[in-house]
């Protein structure tokens, strides 16, 4: 968490001098009990929070008439969630999108009609 924005190590004018443990999560169970719904319920769990990472969600207000050439320009999962934003011409679209893709698809989705672009961490993702 300390590392993960570098929002405190700024705060703090600090820098990471070295890496003291890389780790990995692991499940273990017995076989007869590896299909048990409470393991699976762990796994999915677990597994959700390792999906997340390096993922962002995108929120924005698009006018309809934009809504194609917005589409074109979102790499996301499966293709966006488009809602209807009450009392006006516009769609709310909903997108998760590879971290690394976020500076260079903001700016794009501005050029191309978004509006009110929200950024957010995703805290699970269960595919």
């Amino acid at each position: 968490d300390i590392t993960s924005t570098g929002t405190t190590l700024r705060m703090n004018r600090l820098e990471v001098v070295d890496e003291v443990l890389a780790s990995s999560v692991r499940l273990f169970a017995r076989p007869e009990v590896a299909d048990d719904p409470k393991i699976r319920q762990v796994k999915t769990a677990l597994r959700s929070v390792l999906d997340a990472e390096g993922k962002r969600y995108l929120m924005m207000n698009v006018p309809e008439d934009a809504l194609d050439d917005v589409e074109d320009v979102i790499p996301g999962m499966g293709g966006p969630t488009v809602m209807d934003v009450a009392g006006t011409d516009a769609v709310a679209v909903h997108v998760v999108v590879d971290e690394r893709e976020v500076f260079e698809v903001v700016p794009e989705l501005q050029a191309a009609g978004a509006s009110d672009i929200l950024v957010t961490e995703i805290e699970r993702l269960v595919p």
